[in-house]
């Protein structure tokens, strides 16, 4: 586990000419007697990641390195030398004393501190830096997390849903039922347990992920609940997301501010700033870009808080205001999903100079705050009061509303029933359609559907919303106004009229709330019809590429038949060769052995001739010894030229075979290649 603290300012980088070390803080002998038990144990855990540290002497030599606690990488080292610059080893060094001599640093060089944040923390030191940023190095709700992991929670099934959509592609959450995923459900599950109004919120967990892949889960629990409790992080994720509503409140005054021609382009494509930009803030940017860059971020936002949201937000539409006036509302959506999340994989240094080049005032931001209020308090002030504020001289306008009212009833009834018609009728063919099975091949083609079907529900659930209060009312001005017209007929007529008008409208009103939902789901069918369609008409064109791919492979096919007939023949022909070759080599052995049955006939004869020589030579002693030497050589000369023949003879006889073996080998090869 990260510290918080070291007991020791003297903590540095040592650098040898083999390789770079985090030396151990040197304690004196008094020093123990100096120290707190807080001290000594986070001096303890800080010796522990030393060593863990040294196990890998690559991992010092790479600011951005890979973590060793959860085996995750968040980011990727930039520079490919072995060891480290000197500008790395003087942050190494700085940060060691800074994390040593919190207390003091964080009050005396607060700038100093902020300044160092915004050029980021390195990766081996972020973990303790975020926990003293936002103190929570020493929280009593740690100790409550074992007993907290053994509740239940009525979240649980909600979070194990979106456990697999948190960071799909990163190796720590990848894998079901890893250790990644198990952490991150243990961590969301016990937060929803402390805070039983939250609970669980899409979104949260990106935070916390990101929280694990720096430390371990006690600790990552400590920083989450900091960060809700004192990063208005708890009001954004509330049911309500009053919050959420301030800030893109705030935020497009910054817009209107900053960028007016921006501003107007995006109302006349009703292009709302939730629809970009509330992932913002409730991600930090960790869902819009790359690790790398939403890690700095969110270094930024740890320091800060939501005012660098404000300020990258900004920025970013600073920088691609020229872009996004040229296109329409689904064009900057796809902008904002494809364009803007690669264009600082360089680096986010320039994302992060430009966003504090942007005017940021906080005086203003508090005075927006208080006019949203206001403005929140005066629309419920006048919901309230604008029902009862009839009197008798608007009943002939009653009347013509009445009659209006009815009138529009009526089409509205027969729209409905129009609308109900059509939606069956795309039920029944759509039934007839197969089902779409592989979803994620046509998410891009649903991207701009289901963003006007959110803002189709949206609108329906406001419009159901702005019903009940209007029924809330109604009901309070008919218990106020029950008794003050009963004598008057004036009167009377006046109250029957509002009443009666005032249920028209309200069956106006769910008429049209259930007119806007028979829209909406004949366009959720329609959708779905253009989905089956695409799939089908896909389907055909794989059908045509195979059967093309059939008959190519069916005419290859045939091609390779005649080929192979054409080396059998081949291969007849050359045994047939190889047969009479054979035969001929075994006439020529034949006829070879003949002559040298002769030879040995002749040998013998010779042997014969010998041994008459030899009694010969013994009457006549002065000619056999010469005699005798002549029949010895020309019996060597008979042996050595039939030995010369049978050479010869089994020369050709092997001849033949390799020959033969040789062309039966090379039939077969072609066979088995073809």
């Amino acid at each position: 586990q990260m510290a918080s603290q070291v007991a020791s300012p003297s903590a540095s980088l040592h650098t040898t000419s083999s390789s770079t070390t985090l030396s151990t803080p040197a304690l004196s002998p008094s020093s123990p007697t100096q120290l707190s038990p807080d001290d000594l144990e986070l001096l303890a855990k800080l010796e522990e990641q030393n060593r863990l540290l040294e196990t890998d002497s690559k991992s010092l030599r790479s600011v951005n390195g890979s973590r060793r606690n959860s085996g995750s990488s968040l980011v990727s080292s930039s520079s490919a030398s072995s060891n480290l610059s000197h500008l790395e080893e003087d942050s190494w060094i700085l940060w060691g004393r800074i994390v040593n001599e919190w207390e003091d640093v964080r009050k005396k060089k607060e700038k100093q501190v902020k300044e160092l944040v915004r050029k980021g923390i390195p990766h081996h030191f972020r973990a303790i830096v975020w926990q003293l940023l936002c103190s929570a190095q020493s929280m009593p709700i740690k100790d409550q997390y074992s007993e907290l992991l053994k509740m239940t929670s009525p979240c649980e099934k909600l979070i194990r849903r979106d456990i697999a959509r948190t960071y799909p592609e990163h190796d720590f959450f990848k894998e079901k039922d890893s250790l990644g995923q198990e952490v991150l459900f243990n961590v969301m599950k016990a937060y929803s347990l402390v805070d039983r109004e939250v609970g669980y919120c899409q979104g949260s967990a990106f935070i916390v992920g990101l929280l694990l892949m720096q430390m371990p889960e006690e600790e990552a629990f400590c920083v989450f609940v900091k960060l809700m409790q004192d990063y208005r992080l708890r009001e954004l994720f509330k049911p309500s997301m009053a919050e959420l509503g301030l800030c893109m409140y705030q935020f497009e005054c910054m817009i209107q501010e900053h960028l007016p021609e921006l501003y107007v382009h995006f109302q006349s494509q009703s292009f709302h700033t939730s629809m970009y930009a509330s992932s913002w803030f409730l991600t930090i940017f960790l869902t819009t870009f790359p690790l790398p860059i939403a890690t700095r971020i969110f270094d930024i936002f740890m320091s800060e808080g939501l005012e660098i949201v404000f300020r990258v937000g900004l920025a970013l539409l600073q920088m691609n205001q020229a872009e996004l006036l040229q296109l329409d509302m689904e064009g900057m959506l796809q902008h904002f999903q494809k364009v803007i999340p690669h264009q600082f994989d360089s680096g986010p240094d320039k994302l992060i100079q430009a966003s504090y080049q942007v005017k940021y005032n906080a005086k203003k931001m508090k005075k927006l705050r208080t006019e949203n209020r206001l403005l929140k308090q005066r629309i419920e002030t006048l919901e309230k009061v604008s029902i009862s504020r009839y009197s008798e001289d608007f009943v002939l306008q009653l009347e013509k509303e009445l009659v209006q009212a009815r009138l529009s009833e009526a089409e509205s009834h027969c729209a409905l029933k129009e609308m109900q018609d059509k939606v069956l009728e795309m039920e029944k063919r759509n039934s007839s359609l197969p089902d779409e099975e592989n979803v994620a091949r046509l998410q891009e083609e649903l991207i701009a559907v289901k963003l006007r079907e959110a803002e189709a529900l949206m609108g329906l659930k406001e419009l159901r919303q702005q019903v009940k209060d209007l029924e809330e009312h109604w009901q309070r001005h008919l218990a106020r106004t029950t008794g003050r017209w009963k004598d008057p007929p004036r009167k009377n007529t006046v109250n029957e009229l509002q009443d009666e008008l005032m249920t028209v409208r309200l069956r106006e009103a769910e008429t049209q709330a259930e007119l806007k939902e028979t829209k909406q789901r004949m366009m959720e069918m329609e959708t779905q019809g253009q989905i089956n369609n695409n799939h089908l008409r896909r389907a055909e064109q794989e059908v045509t590429s195979l059967q093309g791919k059939v008959q190519y492979l069916s005419a290859q096919n045939k091609g390779l038949l005649a080929q192979l007939n054409e080396a059998k023949r081949r291969q007849a022909e050359i045994e047939c060769k190889s047969k009479e070759e054979v035969m001929a080599v075994r006439l020529r052995e034949a006829d070879r052995i003949a002559a040298v049955v002769e030879l040995q006939q002749h040998i013998a004869e010779l042997e014969i001739q010998k041994e008459e020589g030899k009694i010969q030579g013994q009457l006549n002693n002065s000619d056999s010894n010469q005699y005798i030497r002549e029949l010895k050589d020309q019996i060597a000369e008979l042996h050595h030229e039939v030995s010369d023949k049978i050479l010869v003879s089994d020369h050709l006889h092997l001849l033949s075979y390799f020959k033969c073996s040789r062309s039966c080998f090379s039939s077969s090869y072609y066979s088995f290649r073809t």
